[in-house]
Order: structure tokens, then sequence, then C-alpha cells
């Protein structure tokens, strides 16, 4: 009879413990995903879910009161991802800013403070790798701004505002300036600042230990095809080339780099072979092993595009994806990188697909976020 018990306390004790340490499993794989988007049509602004990196799956945790921050629809995160810095998207008599959040454990976000971006409707937001730095690039002012972190994770007033001139080709789109990022290379060196009006990615040295940290680089700027727009940039992992997405021309342009210095060495569709359709590229970004690169495109296409990526940098085309929506303004590789999340700003929706680390390509999984106007996506 106490043979019997003991088997039975231990069985069940044994069931307590699978229990609880699946518990720890499923939780082990849960990481914040923070949702950037456009208010005024329903959206209470930045929106934090849970994400199961092993499942696909996310559920809501918390969102930002509508009236905190008007238009965050590009986030950036500390390096210590204790703080998160987001535009606030508006321009004319309110002028666009730069907000910054305190993040809870949970990735619940506690509005601090804001400050002016120095232009008018800020589209980017980045950090320097010592946390020590943000930058915001106004599209409609052509401008981007440089502000100290205070040690309480907000922001001092802009110490530099560097504005850019000139225009584009293409009068309805590039009759100005128009920043769309600002990019800092892997080493914190240099700042890269692709303009869409002017057809050019400006370059900055960066002295993060200067009054006003940027100055123009030996290299001022690389020059794109008249008309083609560049809007978003990104680095190899191994940090000897760049991909930058062109939006008016949907084609990415891929470089050599090396201590603040672009040498182009290929130019390629990010749209299928003969398509006729009105092009919108946005986003890019390569897998955390560097063989894949993916792009996003918006206008007639509606895909994410995928490439296979060379020892020598250059790209070959594997085949592209529907977005599961209209208009992917921005997507993200999940930590691990099993699945791709697009958020599809005009269908209100965040698709998250099955992506195979060997081949590269993406399948639809059929999970979804209904979001309001979804236009980032940062895990933390």
């Amino acid at each position: 009879m106490i043979n019997q018990v003991n088997r039975t306390t231990f069985f069940r004790l044994s069931l307590t413990v699978i229990f609880f340490v699946s518990c720890l499993w499923v939780n082990a794989q849960e990481v914040p995903l923070f949702v950037g988007t456009y208010t005024g049509t329903g959206s209470k602004g930045i929106y934090t879910y849970m994400f199961n990196t092993r499942t696909g799956k996310a559920r809501l945790v918390s969102h930002t009161d509508s009236g905190s921050v008007e238009n965050p629809s590009f986030l950036a995160l500390a390096p210590d991802k204790q703080h998160l810095y987001a535009v606030t998207e508006t321009g004319g008599r309110t002028q666009g800013a730069v907000s910054a959040f305190s993040v809870d454990p949970d990735g619940t976000l506690l509005f601090l403070d804001k400050v002016g971006s120095g232009g008018d409707h800020p589209c980017h937001v980045s950090v320097s790798k010592d946390g020590k730095w943000v930058m915001a690039g106004n599209y409609s002012g052509g401008s981007f701004g440089v502000f100290p972190v205070k040690g309480d994770g907000t922001l001092e007033p802009a110490r530099q505002v560097i504005q850019h001139e000139g225009k584009g080709p293409n009068t309805a789109r590039q009759e100005k300036a128009h920043v769309h990022a600002t990019i800092l290379d892997p080493a914190n060196r240099f700042v890269f600042v692709p303009d869409l009006g002017t057809d050019k990615v400006y370059i900055y040295r960066f002295d993060g230990q200067a009054i006003e940290p940027l100055k123009e680089a030996a290299q001022p700027f690389v020059a794109s095809a008249p008309g083609s727009g560049p809007r978003h940039f990104t680095f190899h992992p191994n940090g000897r080339f760049a991909y930058l997405m062109e939006e008016l021309g949907g084609t990415v342009n891929v470089y050599r780099y090396q201590d603040g210095k672009l040498t182009p060495i290929q130019n390629i569709s990010a749209h299928k072979e003969n398509f006729t359709g009105t092009r919108g590229s946005a986003d890019i970004h390569l897998s955390a092993d560097g063989k894949f690169l993916y792009a996003s495109n918006r206008g007639d296409a509606n895909t994410i595009a995928i490439f296979s990526v060379a020892a020598d940098g250059k790209l070959k085309w594997v085949g592209d994806q529907s977005s599961g929506g209209k208009a992917p303004r921005n997507f993200t590789l999940a930590p691990g990188g099993r699945f791709l999340l697009v958020a599809n700003q005009d269908t209100d929706n965040v698709v998250v697909m099955k992506r195979d680390a060997v081949s590269g390509k993406l399948t639809p999984t059929g999970e979804e976020l209904a979001v309001p106007r979804p236009v980032c996506l940062l895990f933390r």
C-alpha cells in the first residue's frame, strides 16, 4: 500500500514537473513584438504582443494611449532594450517629434517625453550602438536631427539638424529632398542617409564624443540612378557589403563596403521579370546568417522578394511571396529566423510566414494579427 502511494505521488509529481518545464519552455520562446501604426483610424498607437518564436502565434499584451503619441510610424530600441523611441510622423503646424518610452519586462511601454524632430513628417529613427545618440529622418523636411540621450533614456533637443537640398526627375515624388532613413554602420563610425528626393545616399562620419557628432565623410555620397528613389538601407552581417532599397525603381543596389566608402557592384530588380505594374518598394532585411535577403514591394505587386546572397555579396533571384495584404510597408524576421512577419498597412493586418532556412522561401502560416494601419514591426 505504501509503495502504491509512493508510486502515485511520484507520478503526480512527475506530471507537475513536466507541466512546469513545458510552461517554462513555452515562455522562454516568447519575445515582445512592437507594432508601430498610423493613428486617427482606430489605432491606439504602439501595440505590444508576445510572439512565440517556436509556434508563430502571438498574444496582445498592451497598447499605448492614443493621446501619448501620434502616428508612431517607425520605432527603434536602445541597445539595453530598456527604452524605445518612436517618431511622431506629423508636419505643418504640428511639426514632427521623437518620443521616448521605458520598456517593462513584458514589453509594456511607459511614455516619458518627446522632443521636436527638427522637421516635418519624420519617418525613421535609429539609435547609436552605445545608446548615447538618437537620429531621426524627416521625410517632408528633407532633413534629419541628432539627439543626445540622457541617463534616464529621455532625449535632449537636437544637437544637429542637417538639411539636404536638391531634387530628382520624378516631379511628383522628387520635388525636393526627402530623407528616408538614418543607418549607422556596424562599427558605429559612419551614418548613411538615403534620400528619396535627391537619388543619393549621403555619408557622414560619426564621433559620439563630439558636441556635434556628424561631419561629412571623405566620400560624401553615392548616387543612385536618376528617379530610383533611395529608401531603406542595411548591412550584411559580415560588414563587408551594404544593400539599398530603391522605392521608385523597385530595385536593390548592392555595394562593397569599407571604412565609410561604398562601391556599387550590382543593381537588381525586386520584381519578377517582365513586371509592368506600379512599383513602390519599401523595406529590406537580411537573414542573420547572411545567406538570404528579403525586400518588400508595395504598388501593384504586394510581395516579399527573396534573394540568395553569394560570397561576393551579389544577389540571385529566388522568388517572391504574396504579402497577404496590401502595402507591405515594413517587415521583420523573428529571433531565430524561423518566421518572417509582414505589416500590410492598407489591409490592417500583420501576416506571419514560416521561413525555410535552407531555401530561403516563405510559406504563410495562417496566423495574422489584426492591427489598424500597421507600419513598423520591431522585436525586443
